[in-house]
């Protein structure tokens, strides 16, 4: 008895569901992805001169920050360091002006925190001219 032999065909792998799969999962993640940032505060960041004498101008702001996280503004100090505070502190001092010139001062040992928080205030107030006040250590000036 003579049996005939099977011929035997070559096993395939289907990759069309796959592809359809992996087109699902890339829409999937695409849509489910946040492209906004709507938390970040826009600056225009200084840049260094080398000029020994800087211009302050008549009218301005000046936000100083101490050491213990307190806030003074144009040299009068307020009575707690809270955002509505300071907001209403700057709203009393620049009125509709808002084209003056921000300078923030901190204490070397203030909080990050303190300082955003200023400068969030400032900028949700509708003031662009941000500057922050440093000094130069003496060994730098040497060079």
């Amino acid at each position: 008895m003579k049996l005939q032999s099977r011929s035997r065909d070559e096993p395939e792998i289907n990759v069309i569901s796959l592809v359809d799969v992996l087109l699902v999962l890339v829409l999937f993640f695409m849509v489910s992805t946040s492209f906004l940032r709507d938390t970040e505060i826009s600056l225009q960041l200084p840049e260094a001169t080398t000029e020994a004498e800087i211009v302050v101008p008549d009218e301005m702001l000046e936000i100083t920050i101490t050491q213990a996280g307190g806030y003074l503004v144009n040299g009068r100090e307020l009575v707690n360091s809270e955002r509505r505070t300071l907001r209403l502190a700057i709203e009393r001092v620049a009125g509709e002006r808002r084209d003056w010139p921000v300078f923030i001062r901190a204490d070397a040992a203030a909080t990050h925190q303190a300082v955003v928080t200023a400068m969030d205030v400032a900028g949700q107030l509708g003031f662009v001219k941000l500057n922050i006040a440093t000094v130069t250590p003496p060994e730098a000036q040497a060079q």
